[in-house]
């Protein structure tokens, strides 16, 4: 059963522990009843109300430790499970996250890096890599989010079904990485302007400024404002790209202003090409030959563009964090998750095809590839590659676009983990302050600070590539180590699951791909860590560089690795934390009960054909067959003279009728309370009469 909302202050409602008030939505979640919801007044007034804390979340204002002083697993759980972050996204919300939350410079610019570094084959084949991992990894979290929705997601999970010390330090690698991002975006942004001339002639801190007001301010607006402008920008980003597509393909079978068809003409090692102006030429070769094949740098070229690969999907869990912002996840939240493949299909690995038939790894201009400029982008190279004259400006809105969408992202991601980590004593208990407005307004602060950093850019080149450098290094890995705790933490959680004594059954969302899938996940996860760490310890062009600079390669490689070690070790050894065993852990607090009578309508409903569902909307309801009975005999009665005086009754079948009618198919027995009846879970129902209602 799902537990109730937690209220930490002793001197409230009844004393420590004791529920706050909490209203229950459509989708029987726990929604907090904001102060500001039900405030009047002049507009100024309730703007200052706005940020005070909200009475019916959690103060954060005292330390929370178990009797023995090590850590408190059942008020962590407590506490993630019944925050007072507002419950404001749709379904739509939801379904553009996972469509185009994570569409940002990792596919538009940094792609052009990896590129060049791998060839166009090394970047399908890694991108496809990391696009399957990525699949089981987010329908795993799928599955976990729409029976556990509580504030932190993933490194909650990690916290009740791995390691406290595990979820730590999963909370703070993944607070970091996007605390890192945000000033990343912010300088990708003021470079992104500087493809146009008249812009380029304003001071770079000035753009800074601009974009760093703007994405904040959007988060001010609440998680509301969040959803409409990832809506927003998602919408365009998807146009983007199906329009680069189609683009793409008409240029590529020589339908361009120039260029005539060019097929698999860049997989070819060594193409000839009569203008080869822009295009680095193979001395080696014949004259006129460019640089051009499929691989470049060999297998190390492969394993390098694994973390690119990640940092362009980086966002994509985004959709499981905000399930404990949604208004009813288990509506909403299955639908987001299963677009993610076509996500993955669609707007990564047909694009990134589409790419490489444009553009040679050997196109000098994606030699300065990097986070950041968006000059080195492979989508404006390819329209400028065609002579396409308004077209690369448009795509440069695009790639801006972009950029704003993941900064947006960024404030969002840092300051809801960093919220979670307050809520679980595993962070400054400041930190989890939440306003009436259900913000976690003290960490959408933290965050916004993070953003200053992106005023390096106005340090001058060098001091802005070695600092965006050194801050790209703690962003690289921390995806990876994400998604592998997912996968781990989704395998802990079905062994738990079944050794409480739980179906199948009774999970609202089953992962399409099981828990094999989450141990293919995890298996690729520590795959490409090792293949980066071999790449890091022998870098590209090893034989040519001098001591100093392997080691300074190497920790721009692996930096977040050593980061994630120094906060899991430490905090392993002060609270002595325990591998969390299967019969330990905690399955009931801030679960979400469910319907099991619905959920098997609705799963039967989803699998039947257009054919079944035209010939059931022709059979004559059961609540119609009832009343007509009723008012039959009511008629009869009547006609006797038994009601002389009395109208007619009006026959109707209430919803807890229907759902005592459902339970007796069961074989289970009505009884005075229908709605206790209505909402016991699978596990109180026989498993056979569970398959024979399902084979109904």
């Amino acid at each position: 059963m799902s537990s109730k909302p937690f209220n930490d202050d002793p001197e409230k409602d009844g004393g420590y522990g004791a529920p706050s008030p909490m209203s229950v939505n459509s989708g029987g979640q726990p929604a907090t009843l904001h102060v500001e919801d039900q405030q009047k007044g002049p507009m100024m007034s309730r703007l200052v109300d706005s940020f005070k804390r909200d009475p019916n979340a959690s103060s954060g204002a005292r330390t929370y430790k178990a009797e023995d002083g090590g850590f408190d697993h059942e008020g962590a759980a407590q506490r993630t499970a019944n925050s007072g972050l507002a419950r404001k996204l749709k379904g739509r919300h939801l379904q553009m996250i996972a469509i185009g939350g994570s569409i940002g410079t990792g596919l538009f610019v940094t792609s052009g890096a990896a590129l060049s570094r791998g060839g166009p084959a090394s970047l399908i084949i890694a991108y496809g890599i990391i696009g399957m991992m990525l699949f089981c990894t987010v329908q795993a979290l799928g599955e976990m989010a729409v029976i556990f929705p509580v504030a932190g997601s993933f490194a909650a999970y990690s916290t009740r079904f791995i390691d406290p010390a595990w979820g730590f330090a999963m909370g703070w690698n993944y607070a970091v990485l996007w605390l890192i991002v945000l000033p990343l975006e912010i300088v990708a942004a003021s470079i992104t302007v500087s493809f146009w001339p008249g812009a380029a002639d304003t001071n770079s801190a000035a753009w800074v400024t601009i974009f760093f007001v703007l994405i904040v301010s959007i988060n001010l607006f609440g998680v509301r404002g969040y959803g409409e402008a990832e809506f927003v920008f998602s919408i365009i980003k998807v146009i983007a790209v199906i329009g680069f597509i189609l683009l793409g393909i008409v240029l590529n079978c020589g339908g361009g202003p120039v260029g005539g068809y060019i097929g698999d003409r860049y997989w070819k090692p060594n193409s000839v090409l009569p203008d080869y102006q822009g295009y680095i030429q193979n001395p080696d070769a014949a004259p006129g030959s460019i640089v051009s094949g499929p691989f470049n740098n060999g297998f190390k070229g492969l394993c390098s563009v694994f973390v690119t690969a990640a940092f362009s999907f980086a966002g994509t869990e985004l959709v499981g964090l905000a399930a404990a912002e949604s208004d009813n996840p288990r509506k909403t939240l299955p639908t987001a998750i299963k677009q993610v493949f076509w996500r993955i299909l669609l707007f990564y690995m047909v694009s990134l095809t589409i790419v490489s038939l444009l553009v040679p790894y050997g196109d000098s201009r994606l030699l300065g590839a990097g986070s950041t400029d968006a000059k080195a982008s492979p989508f404006v190279i390819a329209i400028e590659n065609a002579s396409i004259s308004v077209l690369p400006s448009i795509m440069n809105v695009v790639v801006l676009i972009s950029v704003l969408s993941v900064g947006n992202s960024a404030v969002y991601g840092s300051s809801r983990t960093l919220a979670a980590l307050a809520e679980q004593n595993q962070a400054p208990r400041i930190l989890a302050y939440i306003d009436r407005k259900g913000r976690p307004i003290v960490s959408i602060g933290i965050a916004s600070v993070f953003g200053l950093l992106g005023y390096v850019v106005a340090g001058g080149p060098k001091t802005s590539s070695t600092a965006l450098n050194w801050l790209y290094s703690l962003a690289g890995l921390s995806s990876i180590f994400t998604w592998g705790s997912i996968c781990l933490a989704h395998i802990r959680f079905r062994a738990g699951w079944k050794k409480q004594g739980h179906s199948l059954d009774e999970l609202a969302f089953r992962s399409q791909v099981g828990v094999y899938g989450s141990w293919v996940g995890f298996i690729l996860n520590c795959l490409v860590l090792v293949a980066q760490f071999w790449t890091a310890i022998w870098p590209i062009g090893y034989g040519s560089l001098t001591s100093t600079e392997i080691a300074e390669s190497f920790f721009l490689a692996y930096l977040a690795a050593p980061v994630v070690l120094l906060c899991y070790f430490p905090y392993k050894f002060y609270f002595k934390t325990p591998f969390m065993r299967s019969h330990n852990m905690d399955l009931v607090t801030g679960r979400r009960e469910h319907d099991t009578a619905e959920l098997i309508e609705e799963e039967m409903m989803e699998k039947r054909s257009p054919r079944e569902l035209a010939q059931e909307n022709k059979r004559v309801p059961i609540e119609a067959v009832t009343r007509l009975f009723v008012r039959l005999g009511s008629m009869a009665m009547i006609s006797m003279g038994t009601t002389k005086n009395a109208p007619p009754p009006r026959a109707t079948m209430s919803r807890d009728s229907l759902s005592t009618i459902r339970l007796i198919s069961w074989g289970a027995s009505p009884s005075s309370n229908s709605r206790d009846l209505r909402t016991r879970s699978a596990r109180d129902i026989p498993k056979t009469q569970q398959c024979s209602n399902r084979n109904a």
